[in-house]
């Protein structure tokens, strides 16, 4: 029962083709006659970013609403999170005080 058992193939499935025989074969390492001197690759000329006054507006409003609409998610998350624990020490305070007036009245 708790011995393994490992699976056996007892044919192989799909076509068998016979190994293939790959023989050695000699490199030969030829030399220029004229080697020519190498040179360096001029880069490419890069468009260069210009700001126009009207980007670098929209580009300060876009970084505004973000910062706001994160600002606000984030509040509202702690809002939250302070509503939830409220109302968890108001549930322990009733809770508390059932268990305390039953006992006073037996």
């Amino acid at each position: 029962m708790f011995k393994p058992k490992v699976p056996t193939m007892p044919q192989p499935t799909g076509r068998i083709t016979p190994p293939t025989i790959v023989e050695p074969t000699a490199v030969v390492q030829h030399t220029p006659q004229n080697p020519t001197p190498l040179v360096a690759p001029t880069p490419a000329a890069r468009p260069t970013v210009q700001l126009t006054p009207g980007a670098v507006i929209a580009l300060v409003g876009g970084g505004a609403t973000v910062v706001l609409v994160v600002g606000a998610v984030l509040v509202s998350m702690l809002l939250a999170v302070a509503i939830t624990g409220a109302s968890v020490a108001i549930c322990a305070l009733v809770i508390r005080s059932l268990i305390a007036s039953e006992g006073q009245h037996r």
